[in-house]
Parts: C-alpha cells; sequence; structure tokens
C-alpha cells in the first residue's frame, strides 16, 4: 500500500462518495415525484462511477491520477449542489459526502 500512500485520503473519499451517490440514487427512485429527481440521480450515478474510476486509478498510482481528480473534483461539486437543492435526508448527507470528496480532490490534483 506504501506505493499509493499519497492518495490514501482522497481513495478514501471517492469510494465513501461513490456508495453514498449510489445510495441517494436508489433513495431518490424511491420518492414519489421521481421526475423532479431526474437531474439529482442522473448526477448521482456519473458522480459515482466517476468517483470509483478516480480511486482505481489512484491506487495503482496512475498517470492520469491528478487529472481525473481534478474531473471527479467538478462532478462531485455539481452532484453535492444538485442533491443540496432537495430536502431528502439522503440528498443532504449526499451533497456534505460529495462536498468533501471534492476538496480532497481538488487537493490532490493541484
Amino acid at each position: 500500500m506504501a506505493h499509493n500512500q499519497q492518495y490514501q485520503s482522497c481513495i478514501e473519499a471517492c469510494l465513501r462518495c461513490a456508495s453514498i451517490c449510489n445510495h441517494c440514487a436508489s433513495a431518490c427512485l424511491q420518492e414519489d415525484d421521481v421526475k423532479m429527481m431526474a437531474r439529482c440521480i442522473q448526477l448521482d450515478m456519473e458522480c459515482a462511477t466517476i468517483c470509483y474510476a478516480a480511486a482505481q486509478v489512484m491506487s495503482m498510482n496512475g498517470q492520469t491520477a491528478a487529472q481525473l481528480c481534478k474531473v471527479c473534483a467538478d462532478i462531485c461539486q455539481a452532484c453535492g449542489d444538485e442533491c443540496a437543492k432537495h430536502e431528502h435526508d439522503h440528498c443532504k448527507e449526499c451533497a456534505e459526502i460529495c462536498h468533501r470528496c471534492a476538496e480532497e480532490c481538488r487537493r490532490m490534483a493541484a
């Protein structure tokens, strides 16, 4: 694990974010007005996908880790901003975790 120690905090943030985004998307699908949640669900799925990819590339000490972390920060910010617009507990939690992950990814990309 020593070879990617510099990435460890960001990898953990990305994996947590992906997990919470998946949960949020699933929970949004159970809401009464699913159509109103469409953008949230879409961003949750995109964010989870990018977070998993970023964590995977960082874990192999990949050459594109910094660039991928920049993209990940952008999508996490967008997802967090969208989730923050909704009153559901799962969206509030997702917004908080996405914004934290965006901060971690920005630090990694710097």
